[in-house]
This record gives structure tokens, sequence and C-alpha cells, in this order.
């Protein structure tokens, strides 16, 4: 009975991993159809994002499941309470990254991002498949040290949006104000997307572990 119970416990781990994977994917798709005013791109990633949404009922249901299967042991239960806190996080990245796609399509066949700042937000979006692709890594081997590699690179996140919001406050911006407000909200969703990332692989840590992370949990957003 408990060998099918951990049974059950790495497949549930198995669908934590396909929807990190699936969110480095489309955040990639939306940076490209973002930077490319690529309209059919952004169309396809606002579906494929909407699928990984859609896969959390499942992955939910798939947890509560295991807590009425058996009554399980601390280290057990600790590893799906965590895992349902973890779909969360995932969602949020996917939501996050349908924002950015939905911009893209808003603006075309306009860019939604103008010359001066481009390549901030590509180095934005580099980051965030970066550290999407760290989560599924820690999600895989649960190693403290791929861990805080995540906490590192998300400090390359955060310089790249003071960046981004330095170059929009400053006074030579001449693109208006509708692109003003679209590049602050986008550069909210790469940060908020890292942010995700980052708690991912604390989750992940304390799941496996039962070590607790130092820093302070992830704020709701």
């Amino acid at each position: 009975m408990r060998t099918r119970y951990h049974d059950h416990l790495e497949q549930l781990a198995g669908q934590l991993r396909v929807m990190c994977a699936r969110n480095r994917e489309a955040i990639a798709m939306a940076t490209d159809a973002l930077l490319g005013a690529d309209l059919e791109l952004a169309e396809r990633t606002i579906d494929y994002c909407a699928e990984t949404v859609a896969m959390r009922e499942n992955t939910e249901h798939a947890a509560v499941t295991l807590l009425a299967l058996e009554a399980p042991v601390a280290g057990e239960l600790r590893r799906v309470v965590t895992a349902l806190q973890l779909v969360d996080d995932l969602t949020r990245m996917s939501t996050l990254t349908e924002h950015i796609a939905r911009t893209a399509r808003r603006r075309h066949p306009a860019a939604a991002v103008p010359a001066p700042v481009r390549n901030l937000v590509s180095h934005m979006g580099e980051t965030a498949v970066d550290l999407a692709d760290a989560a599924v890594g820690v999600l895989t081997t649960a190693d403290p040290g791929d861990a805080a590699d995540l906490d590192a690179r998300d400090d390359t996140m955060d310089d790249l949006h003071r960046d981004l919001l330095a170059a929009i406050l400053a006074e030579g911006w001449d693109n208006g104000t509708a692109a003003a407000v679209d590049v602050t909200l986008l550069g909210r969703y790469y940060e908020r997307f890292a942010d995700h990332a980052v708690e991912v692989g604390r989750r992940t840590l304390y799941m496996t572990t039962g070590q607790r992370p130092d820093d302070t949990a992830l704020q709701p957003g």
C-alpha cells in the first residue's frame, strides 16, 4: 500500500514538472511574440497558457485524493500540502505569461515595446526562461544549491526591472503614455514570473527535505 502511495506521490511530482516546463516554453513564446509583434504566436501562446492553467484542476484533484487515500505520515503530508502550493505558483506563472502575450496581441500590428527598451525587455525574457528552466531542474533534483542559484538569478531580473523603470521615468522618454503603461506592466509581469519561479525552488526544497528557506515567503500576486 505504501509503495502505491509513493508511486502516486511521484506521479504528482511529475505533473508539477510538466506544468513548470510548459511555463518555460510559454514565456519564451510570449517574449518572441512581444518583440516580433507576431499576432499568430501571441494567439498560440494565449491558448497554450490556458491549457496549462486547465491542468490545475487535475493536479489539485490528484493531491487531494492522496490526502484522502490514506492517512499520510509527516513527510508525506508535507509533500502533498506543498504540492498544492506549488500548483498555485505554477498557475500564476502561466497567467502572467498570458498577460504578456495579450499585450502583444492588443498592440498588433504595432510593437508593444519601443526601441529604446527592447534590449532590456529581451534580457528580461531570457532571464525568465532561465529561471523557469532552473525551476524545472529543482523540481527534478531538489538540490539546495540549485534552489540557491534561483535566488541569485532573480537578482538579475530585479536589476533589469529597475533599469526598465528608470528608462520609462527618464526625461528623455518620448514614446508616449500608452507605451509607458504597457512597458511598466510588462516589467511587472516578468518580475512576478521570476518571483514565482524562485518560490517554486523554495517550496520544492521544503517539500523534499523539510528544510525551510531563510528568505521571506512570496507575497501574493
